[in-house]
């Protein structure tokens, strides 16, 4: 088995938010592309002491602050590799090119993906994403005592990714449900995903679709809406390797912890959690008895952040 290269990658961003980006030198593996800057760990050395000295060898800076963002196992043909990513938020020193290469500082949404590394491409989705993502309730009250509750807690200003989910719903009444929550969301800035039928995500001008994992498993990579975000839900390894190959924008692991409306399932725990991330292509969030103080623990655990219903559709200050 061919040995994966451990690298330490830095995703380093200024004041302005814009990350920076390096073009690799022509004659080496993946030359000519723009990449996050790192390099891989030598034998017996931290991840901390690596990334240190790899800043300061390409770019003339030291990571001063600097936290996980994601973790990604890529295969190409002719070598695997592990990049460990981290958001260095503030660092001395002036990035400058001091092997030669070329530098440019670049907003998170104008990165374009295909001018970078494949492996290097789940980072852009992991650093547009947020750290929490709601998914609602059931509308048990009537759609305007929903849609009036979705205006109050959007309002606060915290929630920037929405996935609305009403299994009970009807399809014409979710559609008109939806057509006005996508509406409320628009006004405050949320992206909102649904869990429905992904033409009807399309037809509606949603930002994306959110699959179940049955919808997740049945479907293939030319069947999702071109130029909408793609989510699925996944509980086990063989929904990730699905995923992977259809690509998605983002996967959903449940239940990471114990939940009400569901006492007595077997949850992953952070543990299985972490292994369904490990596995993953693409950015992960936790879903199962999650609170916003347990983004930094699905942050360890090498996921985005949370997803939540109770935890983050509530108003009672605990979200």
């Amino acid at each position: 088995m061919t040995q994966r290269i451990h690298v330490a990658v830095a995703a380093i961003r200024n004041e302005r938010g814009e990350c920076l980006l390096a073009r690799r030198p022509p004659q080496v593996h993946q030359g000519g592309l723009w990449e996050f800057p790192g390099g891989k760990l030598e034998t017996d050395e931290t991840f901390a002491v690596a990334l240190a000295r790899e800043l300061d060898e390409e770019l003339g800076i030291h990571p001063e602050h600097w936290e996980p963002l994601i973790r990604v196992h890529f295969d190409y043909p002719d070598r695997n590799v592990l990049l460990d990513v981290v958001e260095v938020t503030r660092f001395s020193g002036q990035p400058h090119g001091r092997e030669g290469q070329p530098l440019r500082w670049v907003p998170v949404a104008d990165i374009d993906p295909l001018e970078l590394p494949a492996a290097n491409r789940p980072i852009v989705q992991a650093l547009r994403l947020p750290d929490r993502y709601l998914v609602t309730p059931e509308p048990a009250q009537g759609a305007d005592f929903f849609l009036a509750h979705l205006e109050a807690r959007l309002a606060r200003g915290d929630i920037a990714l929405m996935q609305l989910r009403a299994k009970t719903v009807p399809a014409d009444r979710y559609a008109g449900m939806a057509r006005e929550a996508i509406a409320v969301a628009r006004r405050h800035g949320c992206r909102v995903l649904l869990n429905a039928d992904p033409a009807l995500a399309t037809d509606l001008g949603a930002d994306g679709v959110h699959l179940s994992r049955e919808r997740l498993l049945a479907s293939r990579a030319d069947e999702l809406p071109a130029g909408l975000m793609c989510a699925a839900s996944v509980h086990d390894l063989e929904a990730v390797a699905h995923a992977n190959r259809l690509g998605v924008d983002f996967m959903v692991a449940s239940p990471v912890a114990a939940t009400v409306s569901h006492p007595g399932v077997i949850t992953l725990g952070w543990t299985g959690f972490a292994a369904l991330c490990e596995a993953a292509l693409a950015p992960v969030y936790a879903l199962g008895g999650m609170r916003v103080h347990d983004v930094t623990m699905a942050r360890r655990a090498g996921g985005q952040g949370i997803a939540a219903i109770r935890g983050l559709w509530e108003m009672d200050g605990t979200a």
